[in-house]
């Protein structure tokens, strides 16, 4: 699913938020690492990362000719300063209703509608996909990315107390939230 738009941020800098591709590898695997090293909200940590330069490839490559998923980054100045995606939960018919949304953000574009502006994407990329449901959860101290997905429309459904174990501050409870489409 191909996407491409171009948004004027807080900063009066322009973003373009656009599919991923091969040729983005080496910045996006960058930013990935980057990104989970500036915050103790995400799914992993650097060193956790088990992709390559060149598996990032493969996988920007594969979901920017997808009907169903994508993954994208948001360009400033040149340079890649997010990603976010949406993969399918499943191919199963009880299930292929659903997709999953992620995010990541580099901290010096935080708080100029960078995130808005990706997760609009991702929602409208979902729409398009034809998903029924776009669902994502989030550390419930993150404030920040919850008072945006709640802005966004996206409910909250459950918790888990104990749903991250971080390095940092121990356990971390999660909010799952979803989004009908």
């Amino acid at each position: 699913m191909k996407y491409e738009k171009t948004i004027l941020l807080k900063n009066g800098k322009e973003a373009i938020i656009r599919n991923g591709d091969a040729a983005d590898a080496n910045a996006v695997f960058e930013v990935f690492n980057r990104t989970h090293a500036q915050t103790d909200y995400l799914l992993s940590y650097p060193d956790e990362n088990d992709f390559s330069p060149e598996q990032e490839a493969n996988f920007l490559k594969e979901k920017a000719v997808s009907a169903n998923e994508t993954e994208l980054v948001a360009i400033v100045d040149g340079k890649v300063a997010g990603t976010a995606g949406i993969e399918s939960v499943g191919p199963k018919y009880k299930v292929r209703h659903r997709a999953e949304f992620g995010i990541g953000v580099l901290k010096e574009y935080w708080g100029l509608g960078l995130g808005k502006a990706l997760t609009e994407a991702c929602i409208q990329c979902a729409k398009g996909a034809g998903y029924d449901q776009l669902e994502l959860n989030v550390v419930s101290e993150n404030d920040r990315a919850l008072s945006l997905y709640r802005r966004m429309g996206f409910v909250e459904f459950g918790r888990n107390p104990r749903g991250f174990k971080s390095r940092v501050s121990g356990y971390q409870e999660l909010v799952y939230m979803r989004l009908e489409l």
